[in-house]
């Protein structure tokens, strides 16, 4: 009987079974009742900040592909003068992805006008946020290290040029956890149109513990499936299957082996999830007036307007990180636009601009944009010099991004580009800078938020970042 049972079991623990007339099994069960005592609390319970916060979570409206800053929030009246003329001396040598040396300078065809009480200058792509737009921070002087889109979108998400490291969602659930026990902590909600170049690794945990790794909805109005218990099987069977699974795992394997543990914690969430999640995925039980809101039901906002409204009920439900992607696949289907920037932008601006306005007014309504950080922009912005004509080539030297709510003071511009777009030379701000910031709002240090690995004590700033305090 203890030869079959010694078989069934790790050799540290046959070991001890087999020494010292099994002494040493009684040791190892007494220090697992402790241990096991320990670990009640899952990783993913709240944690508290080291100082207070001003947000709570955050929803990274993430654009995709680089949206065009001259086409959206930095305009650029000199490059209209100059359109058609090569790149003024003054202004530096850049080199580019695409774009050949002797490209002429592109202007842009948007009109920008002033909008709220603060009187930022919006285009036309954007008529509905520019209703909001006094709730927005609009930082002009983004610039990061990378000009291809997948390293550019590691860099935005996790801080590195290269996969295999946190991204900030992960990071910000591993610092915090999360105040919802029956959804995940950290969501991703993709474009339908496909994966990106970068892929779901710069979604991911990278080198932090599995149970930090993001869930991913799909697209559509099932963004989880097998929701539903199966046909013949009650609530109280499936929960006594899942405690029998748990109870069976524990005893063995659970305090060895991490990614079995999270394993485990995910049998729990999927249960949970059976019982709660579905009416919070549920979006016919809100009224006919927020839906028109979002644009939900009607083309061509339906989609991203459902995810924007999705995202602002699991803040409602205490989820603390969530990616609301705009842009999939490749090229025409992203704001990548190499042929022709007038219609990429118009048709991507026309899918997002409805549905971001909506989130921040439902937010504001329901006194949640005080405690939710709202991040927008994508990997990069576009170059003054026209690509085959009529497009824009990658560009990283100076873009715009803007945050909104999460204790963020709205109706400013900070930073700005030079006079043609291709530099930020006012208050430049990195990526790093944007984590920083977000990081701070949360009520986290960004020395303090580290995790050992391969001898070092990593961070998601990687070097230090600079809270952007013109907007905090």
């Amino acid at each position: 009987m203890q030869h079959h049972f010694a078989n069934l079991v790790s050799p540290r623990r046959r070991f001890l079974l087999d020494s010292c007339c099994g002494f040493g099994a009684l040791a190892l069960t007494a220090m697992q009742n402790q241990c096991g005592r320990a670990q009640d609390v899952s990783p993913l319970s709240a944690k508290p900040s080291n100082f207070p916060a001003k947000a709570k979570s955050v929803i990274f409206l993430f654009m995709a592909g680089g949206p065009s800053h001259m086409e959206t929030f930095d305009p650029k009246p000199l490059l209209n003068q100059l359109h058609g003329q090569p790149r003024p001396k003054e202004f530096g040598d850049v080199k580019y992805q695409f774009v050949t040396p002797d490209a002429k300078l592109l202007g842009c065809k948007r009109k920008f006008r002033k909008s709220g009480e603060s009187g930022i200058e919006v285009s036309d792509l954007f008529p509905q946020v520019a209703k909001v737009i006094d709730d927005i921070a609009v930082i002009r002087s983004c610039y990061g290290d990378m000009v291809v889109h997948s390293a550019a979108q590691y860099e935005l998400l996790t801080g590195r040029v290269v996969p295999g490291f946190p991204s900030m969602g992960a990071w910000t659930i591993y610092g915090l956890g999360t105040e919802s026990d029956a959804l995940p902590a950290y969501v991703v909600m993709p474009d339908p149109d496909g994966a990106l170049e970068a892929g779901q690794p710069m979604y991911g945990n990278g080198f932090l513990p599995s149970a930090y790794q993001p869930t991913m909805f799909r697209p559509g109005n099932q963004p989880v499936l097998n929701l539903d218990l199966p046909s013949g099987v009650s609530l109280d069977s499936r929960r006594k299957t899942v405690e029998l699974i748990q109870r069976l795992n524990e005893a063995e394997m659970a305090l060895d082996d991490e990614e079995l543990a999270a394993r485990l914690r995910t049998y729990g969430l999927a249960f949970r999830m059976q019982t709660e999640a579905p009416s919070v995925l549920d979006l016919s039980t809100e009224s006919e007036e927020t839906l028109r809101l979002y644009g939900v039901g009607t083309e061509p906002t339906d989609d991203y307007g459902r995810r924007c409204l999705l995202a602002r009920r699991l803040v409602e439900q205490g989820v603390r990180f969530t990616v609301v992607v705009s842009g999939g696949g490749t090229g025409a289907t992203q704001w990548d636009a190499h042929k022709d920037i007038e219609e990429n932008h118009l048709r991507m601006a026309i899918q997002v601009d409805l549905p971001i306005a909506a989130l921040l007014t439902d937010l504001k309504r329901r006194g949640l944009l005080d405690s939710t950080l709202v991040l927008w922009g994508g990997e990069f912005g576009r170059s003054p010099e026209a690509q085959a004509g009529v497009g824009r080539d990658h560009h990283n030297l100076g873009f715009s991004m803007w945050m909104a709510g999460g204790g963020i003071q709205g109706g400013r511009i900070v930073g700005a580009t030079d006079a043609i777009g291709l530099r930020a030379i006012e208050h430049p701000y990195h990526f790093r800078d944007i984590h920083t910031t977000i990081l701070h709002q949360l009520g986290m240090d960004q020395d303090k938020l580290t995790y050992p690995h391969l001898g070092r004590d990593e961070r998601l700033t990687q070097i230090h970042g600079r809270v952007i305090r013109e907007i905090v």
